[in-house]
């Protein structure tokens, strides 16, 4: 079911979108698992989703403070993972998303 978006224009706080790629040992430890839990937990929008290269992909959208928050677990992940670069980027995004989802 895809996500759905709202007016950003209803939104009064600071929203940032950041697109997030998690490589080392990522896939087949549940860390997409575990991202949608932790984002849950922030309150944070977006998706994450395994990549065909092993890498772990993650789209982000909320405030500074909670970016901040999630990618700092990012780099720890589940205890099972094994991180090695935790790469993002900030994009100018008008999309929002309502919630986060497993891809």
């Amino acid at each position: 079911m895809p996500l759905a978006l709202f007016d950003p224009a209803t939104s009064s706080r600071a929203m940032e979108t950041v697109l997030v790629t998690i490589t080392g040992k990522v896939q087949g430890v549940s860390y997409r698992h575990a991202t949608v839990r932790e984002a849950h937990h922030l309150k944070l929008r977006g998706w994450v989703q395994n990549m065909a290269d092993g890498s772990v992909q993650a789209l982000l959208q909320g405030e500074p403070d909670q970016i901040d928050r999630m990618l700092a677990w990012m780099r720890r992940g589940p205890p099972a993972a094994m991180v090695a670069d935790v790469q993002h980027e900030t994009l100018a995004s008008d999309k929002r998303y309502e919630g986060f989802q497993q891809l």
